[in-house]
């Protein structure tokens, strides 16, 4: 009897390439050519009858049918692909796969992790690349943490951890002739390159009027910007939580204790509606509670 449905394989390359809109995008993604997901999606539109893309410009963009279906099948794709993961992880014991930004991982996450190790022995962790433009969806990967703000969209459950805390950075020898904010400002300042208006909010945030002076430098890395300060090129405004080791070693100081806080912040998601494994609650637990230690400390500090 010939089935009169799509193939598994049909339905997962057509719902990678509408996710991502590329062809090439989708290969990679579910690890195959480019032309085995041109041939899935030609013998899915030829069992359906109708088209469920067109060309535009260099992407591939789903027609009125195309979306229609996508929508209609998408809770299905969904299911079969948590229902797998979870008999998998089942089958393969406790263990949890996490994406995070890697400087949140080297910086906060990894010193503590023996302290979740100690208390879950039992618990694998392992860490998928990072892609800042990752829609969150992958079924091999229980949670991400990114960095954004609320709200997040309906699809994904977030959960707030650290990172809200903006503090400004010097030498530690430079620190004791820095008694005021605008004493900052006759300083070079060094700025993140993806933030740049960190050092404006903060000096507007602590009362000082005038321009904010144009960074001296910038820098792609939290950590590339804390070492910029260390070989004494000025100074800068980071998150509070990227900077620990630096701090205990004498590196660096923090010479304005204000509190100063942004929207922004580093968040726990999970895809809504996807059930969380026991091992991954008690990570998600774990990590909270980490991380309300680290709040609270940080606001007794200011």
């Amino acid at each position: 009897m010939r089935l009169q449905s799509p193939s598994i394989s049909e339905l997962h390359a057509f719902a990678q390439a509408a996710r991502l809109g590329s062809y090439t995008q989708a290969a990679e993604s579910l690890q195959v050519t480019q032309g085995a997901i041109s041939r899935a999606i030609a013998r899915l539109e030829e069992h359906l009858g109708f088209a469920v893309f067109e060309r535009q410009g260099k992407r591939n963009v789903l027609t009125t049918a195309g979306r229609q279906y996508l929508d209609a099948i998408a809770p299905a794709i969904f299911t079969i692909e948590s229902t797998t993961q979870a008999m998998r992880r089942k089958r393969e014991g406790r263990r949890v796969r996490l994406s995070m930004p890697p400087t949140l991982f080297s910086h906060w996450l990894i010193p503590r992790l023996p302290d979740f190790n100690a208390r879950h022995p039992d618990t694998v962790l392992s860490f998928a690349p990072y892609r800042r433009d990752d829609p969150l969806t992958a079924p091999d990967i229980d949670a991400w943490i990114r960095i954004g703000s609320m709200p997040f969209p309906d699809t994904v459950e977030a959960d707030y951890l650290i990172g809200r805390d903006l503090v400004p950075i010097c030498l530690p020898q430079d620190a004791l002739s820095i008694c005021r904010p605008q004493d900052l400002l006759r300083r070079p300042l060094l700025a993140h390159t993806n933030y740049p208006d960190n050092w404006s909010r903060w000096f507007e945030k602590m009362g000082c009027d005038g321009p904010c002076p144009a960074p001296v430098a910038d820098f792609e890395q939290v950590g590339m910007l804390v070492q910029a300060v260390i070989a004494g090129m000025g100074v800068a405004v980071v998150q509070r939580c990227l900077i620990e080791d630096d701090l205990l070693a004498g590196r660096i100081a923090i010479p304005i204790h204000r509190p100063f806080q942004l929207e922004r912040g580093y968040f726990l998601c999970q895809p809504a509606g996807r059930p969380a494994s026991h091992a991954m609650e008690d990570f998600r637990q774990w990590l909270l509670a980490q991380a309300a230690t680290d709040n609270q400390r940080y606001a007794v500090e200011q």
